[in-house]
């Protein structure tokens, strides 16, 4: 039984998109799952494509980008799995601790994965206005993530009743279907307003190819990051341009955890001055005698000096010294502490 997906809050969940970078080759699909874990992900997606049950000849969406493929159904049917096949995916990314995704881009995908398992159910944004897909899915009760690249709040309150009709259960990317997508287009001010608006966990689907949007998205508060990763910019693949490497994949997540735990502890400042006790006394400065003064002499701002370290009277009291009188002689650049000078307090 796959593990279902639960969102965790002050904690993203970063989903590792694979989508078909694998280029129909198994082996290639298994080390992206490998390299992904490694990354320090939490869940790795795939896409479901069935040439039959999706499109038509006239669906002209990337033909060209293949030189193998004359069609897009040419191209589907060369990088599908078997349903065995998928099934030794789904296992191999639980033993590697991630959660199974593939979008599925037909009721006969979703019926083959249901058959699976899978985590949640991610809809891609060109899927959103699909009310029979989309009621299929939420009725197996699971989470059901939507990407809305497409899509104005019309159409995205439409889907979002849907899902909520037969499970309750769902999540908003904040989506640009630009590959690459450009800074302007990222959208980060939608995710809070996908929040606010659904009452419901809100997230980036990332097309920018790089880490700068997933950790400003960070420093906002998501609920859950989706990237698509490749292993090299050399890779063939229609979404190379968009993606992240392996490398910059493990970069963004350091990066989304570190701000998180800098987003989910609280500084006090007026506790700082005792913590800090060992490194004050190191780089704050003393009072200091500025030449050799005998005992008795009254302290003028000619004799005084401010020099580290911090173990003596503060630097900041350095005007609460002038005018007392030294109770003991001191060498040049001697700290004066409290008890050496009369009526200092």
């Amino acid at each position: 039984m796959t593990e279902a997906m639960k969102f965790t809050p002050g904690r993203c969940l970063v989903i590792g998109e694979i989508g078909l970078a694998h280029d129909g080759s198994l082996g290639l699909a298994h080390r992206y799952i490998d390299a992904i874990a490694d990354a320090g992900a939490d869940a790795v997606k795939f896409q479901t494509h069935i040439a039959e049950a999706e499109g038509t000849a006239a669906e002209q969406f990337r033909v060209k980008f293949s030189q193998q493929d004359a069609t897009r159904g040419d191209y589907w049917r060369r990088t599908a799995f078997t349903p065995e096949q998928w099934q030794t995916l789904a296992t191999h990314s639980a033993e590697r601790g991630l959660l199974f995704l593939s979008s599925p881009f037909s009721i006969a995908a979703a019926d083959m994965l249901a058959r699976i398992g899978v985590s949640a159910w991610k809809v891609a944004s060109g899927e959103i206005n699909n009310k029979p897909l989309i009621e299929r899915l939420a009725a197996d009760r699971l989470p059901v993530m939507m990407s809305t690249g497409m899509s104005g709040w019309k159409e995205i309150e439409e889907a979002v009743e849907w899902v909520w009709a037969k499970s309750g259960m769902v999540a908003l990317f904040q989506c640009s279907s630009k590959y690459p997508c450009p800074p302007e287009q990222v959208g980060l001010n939608v995710i809070g307003e996908l929040r606010a608006r659904f009452n419901c966990p809100a997230g980036l689907s990332d097309h920018s190819g790089t880490v700068f949007a997933p950790i400003a998205a960070a420093a906002l508060g998501l609920d859950m990051l989706e990237v698509h990763v490749t292993m090299s910019r050399y890779m063939f693949g229609p979404d190379v341009a968009a993606s992240l490497t392996i490398e910059e994949l493990k970069q963004a997540i350091e990066g989304i955890r570190f701000v998180e735990k800098a987003m989910t502890h609280r500084v006090e400042k007026d506790a700082v001055e005792t913590q800090m006790g060992d490194m004050r006394r190191l780089f704050n400065k003393s009072v200091v005698a500025s030449r050799s003064l005998t005992a008795g002499a009254i302290l003028s701002v000619t004799d005084l000096d401010t020099k580290k370290p911090g173990h003596g009277i503060p630097a900041a009291r350095f005007s609460d010294v002038v005018g007392k009188r030294l109770r003991r002689a001191v060498v040049r650049d001697e700290a004066l502490l409290p008890a050496d000078v009369e009526g200092f307090e």
